[in-house]
Order: structure tokens, then sequence, then C-alpha cells
């Protein structure tokens, strides 16, 4: 009998607003699957390098950065460090990428040529991405199964989620048919204020049963883990924090289910 394939289920999070709690939900949900025994890589797809710099890891230091697996199809596995799970850095090289590839034919695909020597690796890969619709995050939207959109309840964009949605459609006529929003995230929710019941309501009504379920919530916990090099789950594991992602991680993983 023949063996399937294995092939990770790529997770991109994607919003072209920054401060939206992208690189938090991306570090501490790939952290909730990998507590459920999953085998989990993080790819930081942002020249900021957040992602890389909260699991302890220096940007500046490193010699090789995800920008080299990009434009010189540098293998993966090269920049890639195991902490409380497995991180393709990123460095500031990676603002130069757009331009070093504008020439490169194929260069929306090249992440997803990537990942192609580590399939049998993971069973998920989560992808933090730049704010904004560039060739970064094309690359990853290319690469992606399923998109994440984390929206700050405070300054709902409408505006920015239609954006996201043409961008995708665009994707899918061009490079990734497959690739669909898995869910919104509502982030930094602070619930006393009548303006984030609003704004949640709002997005019900747009997106109905889109909107996740699991509520990020405002807290101190979200700077100070980064800051330490760790998630918040690692940080505060009874925190309230860190329980809404491993939430989230379930209601993730039955989505995939159904």
């Amino acid at each position: 009998m023949e063996s399937v394939e294995h092939k990770p289920k790529v997770i991109v999070f994607a919003n072209q607003k920054g401060g939206v709690a992208k690189t938090t939900t991306t570090l501490n949900l790939a952290v909730a699957f990998a507590e459920r025994g999953h085998r989990v890589l993080c790819v930081d797809m942002d020249p900021q390098g957040n992602l890389t710099m909260s699991q302890g890891i220096d940007p500046d230091s490193l010699e090789q950065s995800i920008f080299d697996v990009l434009v010189h199809g540098l293998p993966i596995r090269e920049v890639i460090r195991k902490r409380e799970i497995d991180v393709a850095c990123a460095s500031i090289d990676l603002a130069g990428a757009e331009i070093a590839m504008s020439t490169m034919i194929g260069r929306e695909r090249a992440l997803e040529k990537a990942f192609r020597a580590i399939k049998d690796d993971y069973d998920f890969i989560c992808i933090d991405t730049p704010p904004s619709l560039g060739l970064l995050t094309i690359n990853a939207l290319t690469a992606a199964d399923k998109v994440i959109v984390p929206v700050q309840c405070e300054y709902l964009s409408m505006r920015g989620l239609i954006q996201l949605q043409n961008t995708l459609a665009m994707i899918r006529e061009n490079l990734n048919p497959h690739v669909e929003i898995e869910g919104i995230l509502p982030t930094l929710m602070d619930s006393r204020t009548v303006h984030a019941k609003e704004a949640i309501e709002i997005l019900e009504e747009n997106f109905g049963d889109r909107v996740f379920a699991s509520r990020i919530r405002k807290t101190v916990r979200f700077a100070e883990a980064p800051v330490k090099g760790m998630s918040v789950l690692k940080y505060e594991p009874d925190g309230m924090a860190a329980q809404s992602y491993r939430d989230l991680a379930k209601e993730v993983l039955t989505h995939g289910k159904r």
C-alpha cells in the first residue's frame, strides 16, 4: 500500500495593519499546538524580526536568515533554530528582499519551494507576515493553506479586511487556488468598552461564523513575555492569556476536522 504524502498545514497570520497582535498570535498559537504534541515551525517573514526576538534570538547576530532562503535559495533548515518551537529566523536584511526578488522568475513561490524540503518534519507551519501586502506577504499566502486574520477591536478597520480579501482573491486566481480564511480573531480586546462589543457585532454581521469564538483580551503579559524571550504559555502557563491561545488552538484543530 502506498503511503499518503505528509503535508504540514501552513497557516499564515496576516493583516496589513500593524499593531494587531499578529506576532503574539503566531507564536502563542504555535506553542499551544506544540503543547498538544504537534511538530511546529514558525517562520518569521517580518523584517522587524519580532517573532525571532520573542524566542530570545537576536536578529542582528544571525549570519543567515530567511532572506537567504528566499533570495539565494539557501535550504530553510540552515536558518531554523530550536526554541519552544522551531523558528526560521528573520533579520533586517529581509527589508531588501522585495527589491532583490523583483527580477526573480517565480518570485512569488520562493517560500513554497523552500518548504518542500521540510514537508515531513512538521505538522504545522505558522507564518508571521509584515504589516503590508507586498511580496513577502504574497510569498506567505502562496505557500498557505489557511489565513488567520488578527483584528484589533479598538480600531476595527473593515477597509483593511476588504483589501486583504481582494489580495486573497487575486492569489487564488493566479497563484494558490486553495488558500482560504480560516478565521478572524478579535485581539487586544477590552471587554469593558462598548466600542469593543460593537466592533465584534460588526465583525459577526460581516463574516458570520468565520469570526473565532476565542477572544484575545488585552493584558500586560503580552508585552512582558517577549522581553523574556518566551511565549505567554511558558511565561504564565496558568494565566488567562495562555488559556485563550489554548482555546484558539482547540478551535483551529476542530475546524480542520469539519
